[in-house]
């Protein structure tokens, strides 16, 4: 057979894999590190309710291929992350035709973000659309009922790029140009590095670091545990404020 010759093959004969890839993800878990796979996808099982439901391959350096017997659980996995393993966080992506182990990209990982300090009449979806765009991809934004929930803080979902550090803070202007400070926090916000940022990074595999003290011999990290917000559902001004005095 020679190298060009193209092998034709008909979809007759393959719709079993085809509706089974249908109703896959494909997961990598944000991480340098090695881990306990077995541990890992058993947790996986557990936390989504399906020890039965789900078939879990490992297809390639730290992925995975999850099939699901249900569209609904695959969807509900899906959109009800981040998910974690001891305390490394599962980036998940839908199958698509041609992905193999070598070209699928995780490149972003979706994270709730709470938005903090805007003034009382910029506290609206019109500036929560605004700000989240600017954070990342769109995946959603929260509706609150509540108007003293709402007073807190605003909160949207996006899909935060990995290659970039998180923000930390952040303009927002009216129409006249006047600027206002907003702070941002993440909930179950997992392993990042307080020097670079940069999500599922640790000192050891940071180029940055090293750079800075090999010549410094100090470094001041500018990131740290107040970027980790406490999920909205169990928020209370006491809590929150023992949060952060502790840390």
């Amino acid at each position: 057979m020679e190298e060009e010759e193209v092998i034709k093959v008909l979809d007759e004969g393959r719709q079993e894999e085809i509706e089974s890839c249908t109703l896959s993800l494909l997961g990598k878990f944000l991480t340098c590190k090695s881990f306990n796979k077995k541990a890992a996808t058993n947790t996986l099982k557990k936390a989504w309710g399906l020890e039965e439901g789900v078939q879990i391959m490992e297809v390639g350096l730290n992925l995975f291929l999850f099939k699901f017997k249900t569209e609904f659980e695959m969807e509900r996995v899906f959109k009800e992350g981040p998910w974690t393993f001891n305390n490394l966080a599962l980036m998940l992506c839908r199958w698509q035709k041609g992905m193999t182990a070598r070209n699928v990209k995780f490149e972003s990982m979706s994270l709730w973000v709470q938005i903090w300090e805007a003034p009382f009449d910029m506290v609206s979806s019109k500036v929560a659309t605004e700000v989240r765009s600017r954070l990342g991809v769109v995946v959603k934004e929260e509706k609150r009922q509540k108007l003293e929930a709402q007073q807190l803080f605003m909160r949207v979902r996006v899909a935060i790029p990995i290659s970039k550090p998180l923000r930390m803070e952040g303009f927002v202007a009216r129409s006249d140009a006047t600027r206002h400070w907003v702070k941002f926090k993440y909930e179950r916000l997992l392993l990042f590095y307080h020097y670079c940022g940069l999500l599922g990074h640790e000192l050891y595999h940071c180029a940055s670091h090293y750079a800075v003290a090999k010549n410094s011999g100090e470094v001041e990290c500018q990131y740290g545990y107040w970027l980790k917000a406490a999920s909205s559902q169990n928020w209370s001004p006491t809590r929150n404020k023992s949060r952060n005095d502790e840390e």
